[in-house]
This record gives C-alpha cells, sequence and structure tokens, in this order.
C-alpha cells in the first residue's frame, strides 16, 4: 500500500514508510510487502479483510452511536462473535485455534503500546546535560555532553537515541508549558565541572558589564533548580555583549528587567535589533533633562523694579 510503502525497486531495497517500519520494530514484526502486481501473494490477508468487514462492519451499518465507546464495544462483541464463530469446512473456531497453536509461537505484547511518532535529529546535548525540544528541556547522561542525538516524540514521551541506542524517555511537557525541565539525577554527575566556563566566570563576565546585567544572571540562576541548568541560558545573553556591545547589553537588561520578571536571550535579542535600547536611553535622558530643569528655580526682574514704565 502506498501510506506503507515509500518505493518497491525491482531492484534493490524496499523504502518502507519510516513510521510503519518502527510500528514493526516496536512490535517485532518483519514487514515483508508483496510483490508489485502479485494479488496472490496476499489472497489469504484480503479474504480475511473481506470477512471481516462482512462480519463487523457490515452487522453494525444500521445501528445508531452517539460515542466512540459505544462504537468501540459494539466492535468487540461482533469480533468475538466472529472468532468464536465455528468453521464451515473444518472442526473448531479461530478461538480454539489461536489458543491451542497460535499463541504459543508468538511474543508477548510490549509493556507499553507502538504511538506514532515524529524523528528530530541532530540536537546537541548542552553543557547542562540536557536537550532542547521547542521551549522544554530533557538531561541526558552527562558523558554525552556536546554529542548530536536523535529525539523520538510521541504524544506523551521524548525517546533520546544517540546511533541508534535510546539513552533515556522522558514523560513529555504538554505543549502550553514554557520552559520546564525534566532532569534525571543519575544524569547530573556529582561535581560538574568543565574546563572554560562555570558559574562564578559567568558571573563575574556579568558583574563587569554592569549592575543590570547582572541582576539578569543572577535571575536567571535563581530560576532553576541545579546551576547547570543556567548555563547556555546565561551564556546566550551575555555574549549579546559581542554583538552589539557591552554598553547597549546593560541597556537593554535595564529596559528588560523594567518589564519581564526573568529575562531571557530571546527578549534581549528582540530589544536590540529593533533598537529599543536606544529609544530608551534617548527617553531617560529626555526625562532627566526635564527633572533638572523643574528643580532650577530663579527670580527675573523685569525693568518696572528698576525703573518703572519703559525705563
Amino acid at each position: 500500500m502506498k501510506t506503507g510503502v515509500i518505493s518497491h525497486p525491482r531492484q534493490g531495497e524496499i523504502v518502507l514508510n519510516e513510521k510503519y517500519e518502527d510500528f514493526g520494530n516496536h512490535y517485532l514484526t518483519a514487514i515483508m510487502p508483496a510483490g508489485v502486481r502479485k494479488p496472490k501473494q496476499k489472497a489469504s490477508v484480503e479474504g480475511t479483510v473481506g470477512k471481516t468487514a462482512t462480519a463487523i462492519i457490515a452487522q453494525l451499518r444500521n445501528e445508531v452511536f452517539h460515542s466512540l465507546e459505544e462504537v468501540k464495544i459494539a466492535v468487540a462483541r461482533k469480533l468475538k462473535d466472529f472468532n468464536d464463530a465455528p468453521f464451515q469446512k473444518r472442526e473448531g473456531s479461530r478461538t480454539e485455534i489461536f489458543n491451542e497453536i497460535e499463541s504459543k509461537h508468538l511474543r508477548a505484547l510490549p509493556s507499553t503500546p507502538y504511538e506514532v511518532a515524529e524523528w528530530v535529529y541532530g540536537h546537541i546535548v548542552n553543557l547542562d546535560c540536557h536537550v532542547a525540544y521547542k521551549t522544554n528541556r530533557y538531561s541526558a547522561p552527562y558523558n554525552y555532553v556536546g554529542k548530536k542525538v536523535d529525539l523520538k516524540i510521541t504524544e506523551s514521551l521524548v525517546e533520546i537515541y544517540y546511533k541508534s541506542e535510546r539513552l533515556y524517555s522522558h514523560k513529555r511537557f504538554p505543549d502550553y508549558l514554557k520552559y520546564k525541565w525534566s532532569t534525571c539525577d543519575e544524569h547530573m554527575p556529582d561535581k560538574f565541572h568543565h574546563a572554560k566556563w562555570d558559574d562564578e566566570r559567568i558571573k563575574k563576565w556579568a558583574y563587569s558589564i554592569g549592575p543590570c546585567t547582572s541582576e539578569v544572571i543572577d535571575r536567571i540562576f535563581a530560576s532553576v533548580r541545579i546551576k547547570e541548568q543556567g548555563y547556555n541560558s546565561a551564556l546566550s545573553v551575555l555574549r549579546l555583549s559581542k554583538t552589539y556591545s557591552a554598553e547597549r547589553l546593560e541597556v537593554a537588561c535595564d529596559l528588560a528587567l523594567g518589564k519581564i520578571r526573568s529575562p531571557r536571550y530571546k527578549n534581549l535579542k528582540a530589544i536590540l535589533s529593533s533598537n529599543q535600547d536606544q529609544l530608551f536611553l534617548s527617553k531617560k535622558a529626555e526625562t532627566r533633562s526635564k527633572e533638572l530643569n523643574q528643580t532650577v528655580q530663579g527670580y527675573v526682574r523685569g525693568s518696572q523694579y528698576y525703573g518703572g514704565g519703559d525705563e
């Protein structure tokens, strides 16, 4: 079928739909497509589909259902009747054949059912031992820091793979949750050391720029459970000083702190790229000038004081 097989060349390997192949791998099942224009290779399957459609779908066609659960119950009931019905030309039924013969040759089903998944490739494990997916972060073992991993995304899980080896499975955060961390304590080393950066050096860099920048960095570290989780966010903010200058970053942090509880890279980047920091600085200078003018008071004596009239 076109939805399951991408290409079926006369020579060369058959290319399956990625999700269809993943479905087979989940249940340890070899998917062997029938030959092109070879209906006899799948005659038994087609016959079973027709019989099932007649026994279940056709018999339920005149019934009215008001929920999906009612449909499931009705289908399950008809399916049981179909399997329990005796064969016409041989002894027994499908249920008896399954229990007595087929079930002995089948593996147990996996503990979790298959879910349609999306694969995201080439994500790097950051210094904080986490991989970013959308706006949330999921931990990976610390010895994989700096390496590229692949993410298998389902409705309920985020699974991290390195060279086809699954490292860990996280419960996926709903899309409406932002900037959440899923951290396995075993992934974090007892003492996390990095040759180039640590929290003390990051804070020293921030303090050298100015008090507003240091306040932003302090708030970033205060918002995380372990300090390593703040490395990437803090460094991304400080690197803006190389692109826009330290003075502009300090002004942008001053502006952001007045509007946002814990400013991040995207907030400051938006301010700097749109020159809001320059407008903020000019308005601040105008306000200060007006305040100074209002505080300076003088007394001017006119011509009437000295001589009166036009003198």
